[in-house]
C-alpha cells in the first residue's frame, strides 16, 4: 500500500468517526430491550415468552468484531476456497457421507437434492457437526438489532428465536450458535428454521442439533425450495476468448450455453457442446476478476447463493460437492495470488471514493454487494479499465489517486 493511500485511508477513518453519532445519544442495550418488548408483542409473542428469553441477556460486544470481518468476505477468494476444500475435508466429507449413505440416499430421493450437496454445506457450515458456534442466539440477536448496520436482520431474526421458543420447539439452553443467530448442523437461521426445518424422524421435533434426520431433510428441503434440480451441475471453469467484454460476466445476464459457446466460451474441462445441455441458461462468474479463473454457472449456483449470499461460499460448496462426488476436477486458471483480500476501512474507502465521483455504491458499510459492484462496473467503464467490477487493492489506489 502507498504511502498516500495509508494516509487517505487514515482520514477517512477519522471522517467516520466524526460523523458518527455520540454514544451517549444512544439508547443503551438494556434500554433497547425494553423498547423491542412491544415489537415482539406486536407479532405474537407472549410476554412469559419475553421475559423468559430476556432473563439475563447481555449485549455482546464479540458479535460486532465478527460482523465486520466474515470470512466470505474478509478473506481472498482463493484463500476462502483453500480452506474450505482442504484435503482433509475432502477425505472427512466421504467418510461422513459413507457412513451415512443409507440416509442420504433417503433424502436425496425424497427432496431431489443431492447427498453431495448437503454433505458438502454440511461440512462447510459445521465441519460435519462438530463446530456449531457457541454463543447465545438470543444475545447475539439483540446485539445486531440494537445497533450497526444489520438491526432490521436483528430484529427479524430474534423475533424468529422467540417464536422456537414460543411453539416449544427447542428450550431456551438449546439456542445456541453463530455470532449471527445460525444454528445446528447447517447453520439455520431463525426464520429459515420456522419456513424450511423438518421433522424427518418423526418423533415430533425439529431438531436441527442432534437428529441427522431432520438435519439432513431440513437442508434438502430448503435447497428444493429454492429450485435445485437433482443431477445437474452447479457450474463449470471456462476459458473466455481473446478480447472479450467483461461487461457480460455480470449476474443479470443469463444466456443458453450454446450461446455463450456461439461467443467463444470454451469448457476447460468439458465440452460445452457435447456435456452440457446447449439449452441450459448460465452466467459467466469471475471470482477474483479479469486476473482469476471464470465460470459458467447454472441455477443450481444461484441455489446454493439462497442459503449464503457470499459467492466464495457459493463457489466452496460447488468445488466440495464435486470432490465429494468423485469429480476431480482442480481449478485449471491460477489465482491472483499476489492480491489480497481489503479490510474493511479500504471497503469502505473503495465505496466513499465511488460516491465521491459520483458513482453512487449505496450505504458505505464495507460490503461488496450488487450496489458497489454496479457502481464499480460504472466507474470500471468510465475509466477504460476492464469492467469486472472485482474490488481489488489495485482497483481501489486508482480510485483515490
Amino acid at each position: 500500500m502507498t504511502k498516500s493511500l495509508k494516509t487517505k485511508l487514515a482520514a477517512f477513518a477519522l471522517s467516520l468517526a466524526a460523523s458518527s453519532p455520540a454514544s451517549a445519544e444512544d439508547l443503551s442495550f438494556e434500554d433497547w430491550l425494553k423498547g423491542f418488548r412491544a415489537e415482539a408483542a406486536a407479532a405474537g409473542v407472549r410476554s412469559e415468552v419475553i421475559d423468559m428469553a430476556f432473563d439475563s441477556v447481555v449485549m455482546n460486544q464479540r458479535v460486532f468484531e465478527l460482523n465486520d470481518n466474515q470470512p466470505e468476505f474478509s478473506r481472498s477468494v482463493w484463500d476462502y476456497v483453500d480452506g474450505a476444500v482442504s484435503e482433509t475435508r475432502v477425505a472427512e466429507g466421504r467418510a461422513k457421507l459413507a457412513e451415512n449413505k443409507a440416509l442420504l440416499d433417503k433424502v436425496e430421493e425424497e427432496f431431489g437434492v443431492d447427498k453431495e450437496i448437503i454433505g458438502a454445506i454440511w461440512g462447510l457450515e459445521s465441519s460435519f457437526g462438530k463446530i456449531m458456534g457457541d454463543h447465545d442466539v438470543i444475545g447475539a440477536l439483540a446485539t445486531l438489532g440494537w445497533k450497526g448496520r444489520r438491526t432490521a436482520y436483528g430484529r427479524e431474526q430474534l423475533i424468529g428465536a422467540l417464536k422456537i421458543l414460543q411453539n416449544g420447539y427447542a428450550d431456551r439452553t438449546e439456542l445456541r450458535g453463530s455470532w449471527a443467530g445460525a444454528m445446528g448442523q447447517t447453520q439455520f437461521i431463525p426464520t429459515t428454521y420456522l419456513r424450511f426445518a423438518v421433522d424427518h424422524g418423526g418423533d415430533g421435533h425439529r431438531n436441527i442439533w442432534t437428529d441427522l434426520d431432520d438435519v439432513f431433510a431440513s437442508t434438502a428441503n430448503y435447497l428444493a425450495a429454492s429450485n435445485y434440480h437433482h443431477g445437474a451441475r452447479w457450474g463449470i471453469e471456462i476459458a473466455l476468448p481473446q478480447g472479450f467484454d467483461y461487461e457480460l460476466a455480470d449476474a443479470d445476464v443469463r444466456k443458453a450455453v450454446i450461446e455463450w459457446a456461439g461467443a467463444g466460451v470454451a469448457g476447460k474441462t468439458l465440452n460445452l457442446g457435447q456435456d452440457i445441455d446447449p439449452n441450459t441458461r448460465a452466467r459467466i462468474f469471475l471470482p477474483a476478476g479479469h486476473k482469476g479463473p471464470a465460470f459458467l454457472v447454472f441455477e443450481n449456483f444461484e441455489a446454493i447463493l439462497k442459503y449464503n449470499r457470499s459467492t466464495s461460499y457459493a463457489l466452496a460448496v460447488g468445488l466440495l460437492s464435486d470432490r465429494l462426488a468423485g469429480r476431480e476436477e482442480p481449478i485449471l486458471a491460477e489465482w491472483p495470488r499476489t492480491d489480497r483480500a481489503l479490510s474493511l476501512a479500504e471497503r469502505m474507502a473503495l465505496q466513499q471514493a465511488l460516491k465521491d465521483k459520483g458513482f453512487d455504491p449505496g450505504p458505505i458499510d464495507g460490503v461488496i454487494g450488487a450496489g458497489t459492484k454496479k457502481a464499480l462496473k460504472a466507474w470500471q467503464k468510465a475509466a477504460g479499465v476492464p469492467v469486472d467490477g472485482y474490488a481489488s487493492l489495485e482497483t481501489l489506489t486508482q480510485l483515490t489517486s
